[in-house]
């Protein structure tokens, strides 16, 4: 079974069991699910989570949670802007100058709220939370297939921004919970900690990537994300 297969039934069993949540339909997305906030609940009773003090998170529905807890708390987030577009490709949000945490951590809002900066301006991260369609309770994930959470990663490592010790943690439902066994990749990045509304996992071991492997980038796809110029000009 291949991660599109894998894709498809998780997507279908979501909307067909009533567990998924707006935005509708969840196909093609990072889906979002009910017991989401309690899932992000439970991630902040964690240690990874009390010590960190700037979290790298994913702008998608069912993250929201987490995004609202982690300014809430005190922490700095950090967003992807879509698709990397920009050489200033994350925007910080800043708990000590916001003043509607509800509003800047919205998809949309994260632009209006947030400072547009380039990696280089970043703190160091102490905790990554991603957005999954399905992960294995060994730590393999699948994303919507896009490939721009291991990529952000790699950008991050690449900078000396996160390393083997910056845990990353993927919050979902237990219906996205799959034999993955087989479908992960160098290139893929692991999940130390898979929290629910019911639970949390840590995988035994995780390997992570090192940085940015630059044979599996076309130059197409160099030229058409900035900071990846940028970075490949350097190296």
């Amino acid at each position: 079974m291949n991660k599109e297969t894998i894709r498809q039934q998780v997507w279908d069993e979501l909307e067909d069991s009533g567990t998924a949540r707006f935005p509708f339909p969840p196909h093609g997305r990072i889906p979002n699910v009910a017991g989401a906030r309690e899932a992000a609940e439970r991630l902040a009773s964690q240690p990874e989570w009390q010590r960190a003090t700037a979290i790298k998170a994913n702008p998608d529905a069912p993250q929201l949670p987490v995004r609202r807890r982690a300014l809430r708390d005190g922490k700095t987030v950090y967003m992807a802007v879509p698709r990397l577009r920009d050489e200033r490709c994350f925007i910080e949000l800043d708990p000590d100058v916001l003043e509607d945490y509800d509003a800047a951590t919205t998809v949309s809002g994260s632009a209006d709220h947030g400072v547009q900066v380039g990696p280089d301006a970043i703190e160091a991260i102490d905790l990554i939370v991603s957005g999954s369609v399905a992960v294995d309770e060994s730590g393999v994930r699948i994303g919507k297939g896009e490939g721009y959470s291991d990529l952000e990663y790699a950008i991050l490592r690449e900078l000396g921004l996160v390393d083997d010790e910056t845990p990353v943690a993927t919050t979902v439902h237990e219906r996205q919970i799959r034999d993955l066994e087989g479908l992960g990749d160098d290139h893929d990045v692991a999940m130390d900690l898979i929290v629910t509304a019911e639970r949390c996992l840590r995988p035994a071991s995780t390997k992570q990537p090192m940085g940015i492997d630059w044979s599996r980038l076309e130059n197409d796809r160099i030229a058409e994300i900035p900071v990846l110029e940028a970075l490949a000009k350097r190296s």
